[in-house]
């Protein structure tokens, strides 16, 4: 695919920007006509690929676009999933250019969505038109992508349910998330789950003078940052009761597969430019992030926070706190299980309210299966070096449903680096794992029987 790839480079660059151009922001409802026009775009870049068919479908929310080739009734069927949404570009002030102005330098494309999932979802069209176009298409294959995955695809569950015929596959195909180096080639074997909640506590029934009843009235963002605390203990387990009955240990064996691959310490601690790590005790850094459940605090506020000083008691403290999962836990019954610690351990003082927003649950992988071994020997091939098997730390929640609805398991090809700054400003994408990703996918195409 080398050969088609330099032949039609610049092609597939200004295809690819004619996506990343439309902020397709799915959390914005100002966005809405955005959204409609990313979705149509994909369609058309669809078609001239060599669909049979494509087009933008309706859902309860953002559409969904659907395309499909059928190259034999009896041939396997691959389901490549994807989405088009992508999260906010806020702040920004810390972008080099214009998020929505895609542009290429320093060996990489730059812009909002270009790794995340645009770009990655692109190389799946691009390497389906190659096999096409040079009569090596094998398989059957259907697009599904979505516009709703950075909020938590709220409307595609009942979606697949309602086309169940339709979305029938041997297998679903995914790029969305990323290798462990650029040198390092991964292939992930499973992520985690999610239970995401706003905490409200409250104090007295406004804000108060903080001299007039300062130490004598409790102060709402203490007490927050007090209940917080509690939440870790000194071993950097979770401590809400029951929170770690169902999760799935693993084997000696299989945490010895997964130690495989290569990690630095020091060059870790200085990409993020802190001194030491803090984690859940006796499991490594790695470990941490992919087979361990975890507990953070997203974001915190409440009282004043402006200019100057304003000697107020607030009434009331806010925070966000995210639990990753992982198999077998359930994002229903962690939720559950945490709204109960959570209001136990107020003192009476305060009054606490628990607000459930995003959930889903973590999956694996077999890493035995034939479609497994096909991306191994593929992205092996491209890369010089076989891929090692990884644990994604992120949540994909949509995919662990697809497996229950559909009964077929996701094999996640990514090609992202840490380095691409994903949801964060000055997103980019390399273009040599850009175009390693279009040989490896075209390749699993061939190997996969």
């Amino acid at each position: 695919m080398k050969e088609y790839i330099e032949q039609n480079r610049e092609r597939f660059f200004e295809e690819l920007f004619s996506l990343l151009r439309i902020p397709s922001v799915s959390a914005k409802p100002e966005h809405a006509a955005d959204m409609y026009r990313c979705a149509e775009t994909l369609a058309d870049l669809l078609l001239e690929a060599g669909a049979d068919d494509a087009g933008v479908c309706e859902t309860a929310g953002h559409p969904v676009v659907f395309g499909r080739k059928t190259v034999d009734p009896k041939a396997k069927t691959v389901l490549v999933y994807g989405h088009y949404d992508v999260q906010p570009a806020e702040p920004l002030d810390k972008w080099d250019h214009d998020p929505f102005d895609p542009q290429i330098h320093d060996g990489a494309i730059w812009g909002r969505g270009a790794n995340d999932d645009k770009g990655q979802l692109f190389m799946h069209v691009k390497a389906f038109e190659y096999l096409l176009r040079s009569g090596r298409l094998r398989h059957n294959v259907k697009f599904l992508f979505e516009g709703e995955e950075e909020i938590s695809s709220p409307s595609l569950p009942a979606w697949i349910k309602a086309h169940r015929k339709l979305l029938k596959a041997d297998l679903c195909l995914v790029s969305d998330t990323t290798m462990l180096g650029e040198n390092t080639p991964s292939i992930n074997c499973g992520m985690r789950g999610l239970s995401y909640l706003e905490v409200k506590v409250t104090g007295p029934k406004k804000d108060l003078h903080s001299g007039h009843f300062g130490g004598t009235v409790a102060n709402p963002i203490q007490v927050l940052c007090e209940m917080i605390a509690s939440l870790l203990d000194e071993n950097g387990r979770v401590t809400v009761p029951g929170f770690y009955d169902d999760v799935a240990e693993l084997s000696p064996q299989d945490r010895k597969l997964l130690a495989k691959a290569p990690f630095n310490l020091k060059e870790y601690k200085e990409f993020l430019d802190v001194r030491e790590l803090r984690g859940e005790r006796g499991y490594t850094p790695l470990e941490r992030v992919g087979i361990r459940p975890c507990l953070d605090v997203c974001g915190i506020w409440g009282g004043y926070a402006g200019a100057g000083a304003k000697t107020v008691l607030p009434s009331e403290a806010h925070a966000k706190i995210s639990m990753r999962l992982v198999p077998d836990q359930r994002s229903g019954r962690i939720t559950k299980l945490f709204e109960r610690h959570f209001r136990k351990i107020a003192p009476k003082y305060v009054k606490v309210e628990v607000t459930p927003f995003e959930g889903c649950d973590g999956f694996t992988i077999p890493i035995g299966s034939e479609a497994y071994r096909a991306a191994a020997r593929a992205i092996g091939e491209v890369y010089g070096t076989e891929p090692v098997p990884a644990r994604g730390g992120g949540s994909i929640g949509i995919l662990g449903e697809m497996q229950k609805i559909l009964g077929i398991d996701p094999l996640l090809m990514g090609f992202g680096l840490e380095r691409d700054t994903i949801h964060s400003p000055n997103e980019s994408y390399l273009l040599r794992q850009f175009f390693a990703g279009m040989e490896s996918i075209a390749k699993f195409y061939e190997y996969w029987k």
